[in-house]
């Protein structure tokens, strides 16, 4: 085989060992007994420890080094197709990560965390973040180390905000979200002067088993390959793929809350159609792996509240819905139950927020984590540092750790710089979104008939056929014709909401 092709085989190997990895970490918030989860953490650690032996193996190393200079990532080889050099490019930059990580810190850091997410869940569950704080110290430590271990040149969080956005630094951050902030407080402020509507028909028993039908029926407009997914209930709603025929999501169901069910499920299905949808000819290589976390977030974000919480959207899907639950929307309008859906209420519950709230979520918890890894925070005062920051931003303050520092998994998964991705979606999708419309006049008449492969067409065509090929600066350039900004979002924001809350709206009583 020609050094190109050992790559491309060598890579493979990790990827189903990667594929595995993720198939055991699926079952850990579905149907692993709990006592399975010593067992589990050893599978994990074991896992981890090879994969990191695999992708550092002499022979990658040999012949990666035939074909681009490690150091300068300049090619040594002419006549290569562009697909070939972005697959030498993140071949080579994630040789550098890895190389950069001692196999004693990745099986510690991969068994730490595996036993971390069982003591989250008994922490949350017991409302306790006194059984939680001591494994979270030792994760922030090894965060820590993961960061000097990688390297930076301005700040050790730079290091793991890169693991999920590339090229993306607290400089270039920072910036964004103090606009951004500074933008949607001031929405925020308009906004909660006027009459909200009226939302207590939501809050009546949607039996679950009623809301899982449910879930086929939203599917339905994703064009997903049936054969390819699967559906399950968690506490806390994820994506996971293990190959583009086989992806992983959940959702959750609180019978006097049925928008949960409905949002986290065109949120996850967003996940699940970009993992479809990569070039499965090109698996075991970066050209069959997401651009970011942030470019995965902006495809869920794109469904769920760009499409999925659009007026056109719901002018097909309610008058099904009000069928399927008579006895509670029966007496209900569509106009009520659009404005219900947007009701601008900030509340405690990051993954129950509204879109006008979501990112200032975000924004606390980077704010929070930035300090913890630069050491201006210590982990004993998350709690008191989450009450006061929420307060500030969003006038409300949790009453217990499940509400408050505990509520959110990531931490227990050593997930630290993957934050940030959530907002940064936000803010790509906006200008995705802004581009779908500029070329599709007509979108919102399809969507009421029922017409959505379009959509996913769009989707496929501009980003998910691509897979690493671009950059997420370099996709949206092409798409949007613009940089990263947040004015799009704010915008989008600014008009519509302006529309829900007008005066002419039916009244809150």
């Amino acid at each position: 085989m020609t050094p190109y092709q050992t790559l491309c085989t060598l890579s493979k190997e990790v990827a189903l060992l990667s594929s595995i990895e993720a198939l055991l970490s699926w079952d850990i918030e579905t149907y692993l007994p709990p006592g399975g989860i010593e067992a589990r953490s050893e599978q994990m650690a074991f896992l981890a420890t090879m994969i990191h032996s695999q992708t550092i193996q002499p022979t990658f190393l040999k012949n990666l080094r035939k074909l681009i200079d490690l150091k300068s990532g300049k090619f040594l080889k002419k006549n290569l197709t562009k697909e070939e050099k972005a697959n030498l490019f993140h071949w080579r930059r994630k040789l550098k990560e890895t190389l950069s990580l001692p196999a004693h810190f990745v099986t510690e850091f991969a068994k730490t965390t595996s036993q971390a997410t069982t003591i989250w869940q008994k922490a949350r569950t017991e409302d306790r973040f006194s059984l939680f704080l001591p494994v979270l110290k030792k994760i922030i430590s090894l965060c820590r180390k993961k960061a000097d271990y990688l390297g930076y040149e301005e700040h050790p969080y730079d290091a793991l905000l890169d693991l999920f956005e590339p090229s993306m630094t607290t400089k270039k951050i920072t910036p964004l979200f103090a606009e951004l902030k500074e933008g949607l407080c001031s929405l925020l402020s308009s906004i909660e002067k006027k009459e909200k509507p009226r939302d207590d028909f939501l809050h009546q028993i949607f039996p679950a088993s009623e809301q899982l039908k449910w879930t086929p029926k939203l599917l339905a407009a994703y064009a997903l390959n049936k054969n390819s997914y699967r559906v399950d209930l968690s506490a806390h709603p994820f994506s996971t793929e293990m190959h583009p025929s086989d992806v992983r999501f959940t959702s959750r169901i609180i019978e006097n809350h049925p928008t949960s069910h409905l949002f986290s499920t065109l949120h996850e299905a967003g996940h699940a159609l970009y993992a479809q949808n990569l070039p499965v000819k090109y698996f075991g290589t970066p050209l069959c792996e997401a651009i970011s976390m942030g470019m995965h977030e902006s495809q869920s974000r794109f469904w769920e509240v760009f499409i999925g919480k659009s007026k056109a959207f719901w002018r097909y899907f309610y008058p099904k819905l009000q069928e399927s639950f008579q006895k509670q929307l029966k007496k209900i309008s569509f106009e009520e139950f659009y404005r219900a859906i947007h009701i601008v209420k900030p509340s405690l519950i990051r993954i129950e927020s509204d879109e006008m709230t979501y990112s200032l979520h975000i924004i606390i918890r980077y704010e929070i984590e930035k300090a913890l890894i630069e050491g201006s925070l210590k982990a004993e005062d998350i709690p008191e540092a989450w009450e006061e920051k929420m307060q500030n931003y969003l006038g409300v303050s949790p009453s217990s750790d499940k509400d408050g520092a505990l509520q959110d998994i990531h931490w227990s998964m050593g997930s630290f710089g993957y934050f940030p991705s959530y907002t940064l979606g936000n803010l790509y999708a906006a200008q995705f979104f802004e581009a779908f419309q500029q070329r599709n006049a007509l979108w919102e008449r399809s969507i009421q008939k029922g017409d959505f492969a379009f959509i996913s067409d769009f989707l496929k065509t501009n980003i998910h056929r691509y897979g690493k090929l671009y950059s997420s600066e370099e996709i949206l350039q092409r798409i949007t014709k613009r940089p990263l900004q947040v004015s799009c979002f704010l915008s989008y924001l600014k008009t519509k909401y302006e529309k829900i809350y007008c005066d002419e709206g039916p009244s809150s009583r």
